[in-house]
């Protein structure tokens, strides 16, 4: 098995290999969005590491011979270099493991969106967020996969996963329905009702008609489905 870096010189090089790699793809994540194909740890890993790669390609050809001058004088003790100019290589510090991949990943990212001028592009990373996103009150009816209807209120104690967590929802109260999806009554004593999107084929959002004057809402404030 390797062994831990043991000199200061060790350590510098191990954070100059793996540092800019993260930073850049942690600022990539963050500009781009969460990405589906990217959920893998292992390949987010292999992704960084291959920036750290080219990251680090680059400063060897723009500054290679100052960076070994640089790394040489710190010695086995950390005292030489850093005693003697200590702004200086916190600027380098600041320059190749935050500026540097900063500019990189806002590169990638401005070209990419260019790039794709076909498609508007969106942070929101499925359908099925974009679906709860900032949705206000609305009735849901789904259909299993055995053709069974099932449907509630999603109100304001309502709540739907978002991505990367599996596709969830937890609607505040259930509804009976008919056979062919149309919306019968609110189950009495109803305290919610949970599915998950796996054993659904079909979802459908209802905006809620508007109230009439006399039996405006039910008790769970949802106003009554127009019947559809």
């Amino acid at each position: 098995m390797g062994q831990a870096p043991s000199t200061v010189v060790q350590l510098a090089l191990l954070v100059m290999v793996v540092l800019p790699g993260i930073t850049y793809q942690f600022l990539r994540e963050h500009w781009r969005g969460p990405v589906p194909g990217e959920r893998n740890l292992g390949e987010r890993v292999m992704r960084a590491l291959a920036a750290s790669v080219m990251l680090d390609a680059f400063y060897l050809i723009a500054a290679g011979p100052y960076l070994t001058r640089v790394i040489r004088g710190v010695g086995t003790d950390g005292q030489s270099y850093l005693s003697k100019e200590p702004r200086l290589a916190g600027l380098l510090v600041l320059g190749l493991f935050v500026a540097a991949p900063a500019a990189a990943a806002a590169g990638v990212t401005f070209l990419q969106r260019r790039r794709v001028r076909t498609v508007r592009f969106r942070a929101t990373p499925t359908a099925w967020d974009r679906l709860f996103q900032e949705r206000g009150s609305c009735f849901v009816r789904l259909r299993l996969r055995d053709g069974v209807w099932i449907g509630g209120w999603y109100g304001t104690r309502s709540y739907a996963t978002s991505y990367p967590h599996p596709t969830e929802l937890y609607l505040e109260s259930a509804w009976l329905m008919r056979p062919d999806g149309t919306f019968h009554r609110r189950i009495e004593q109803t305290g919610g009702l949970y599915i998950r999107a796996a054993d659904t084929d079909v979802l459908e959002i209802l905006l809620p008609p508007p109230a009439a004057p006399d039996d405006g809402t039910t008790r769970d404030g949802s106003p009554a489905p127009d019947g559809n």
